[in-house]
């Protein structure tokens, strides 16, 4: 499978307005490529060992070209521990993670 891709929305408490924008702008591309099951937005909070913790995005493999538009970064698939779905089918989790 082709690369994940990730960005770092920095403090979590104030990641929400950019949470949103990335939600709609991926409902826009989903439901224009008929909603596959490839296509899915995880996010987690991560500390580091700091005090607050960051939120992460991860843009499944299917979404090269939203991802540019967020600054994303290639990276390799993300662990499901911890992640929630922020958009896309439920579906995608066995999909993207099977070996969950």
């Amino acid at each position: 499978m082709s690369s994940w891709f990730t960005t770092n929305l920095g403090d979590a408490m104030l990641a929400d307005e950019s949470l949103e924008r990335i939600r709609e702008r991926f409902l826009t591309e989903y439901r224009k490529a008929n909603y596959p099951k490839d296509m899915a937005v995880f996010v987690r909070h991560e500390s580091e060992g700091r005090l607050h913790c960051d939120a992460k995005v991860f843009l499944s493999p299917a979404l090269a070209a939203l991802a540019k538009e967020f600054a994303a970064t290639p990276c390799a698939r993300p662990s499901s521990n911890d992640l929630g779905l922020l958009a896309g089918s439920e579906e995608s989790w066995a999909l993207l993670f099977p070996d969950a």
